[in-house]
């Protein structure tokens, strides 16, 4: 899989992620991306006109807190649920 450079407000995380979203985990994560950047890239599908998240939400919202415009993902072929 190859890793590009998304923009993350091109990228749309369904309702159902977010539900499972832990605050204290997207701190932990950005704290680490402080010092070590982010590692591990988040996986998209291509959706109509964006990107649909797939896996990552809290790496995503680490991201977001820390400021950042964009974020490193693969682009993966995944059924919708």
């Amino acid at each position: 899989m190859q890793s590009i450079t998304l923009k993350i407000e091109d990228i749309y995380v369904p309702v159902k992620r977010m539900k499972t979203l832990d605050p204290a985990v997207v701190t932990e994560i950005a704290e680490s991306m402080l010092e070590n950047g982010q590692r591990t890239p988040i996986l998209v599908r291509n959706g109509q006109n964006r990107f649909v998240l797939v896996e990552g939400l809290h790496r995503l919202e680490a991201l977001k807190a820390l400021g950042e415009e964009t974020v490193v993902g693969s682009i993966v072929q995944a059924r919708r649920h």
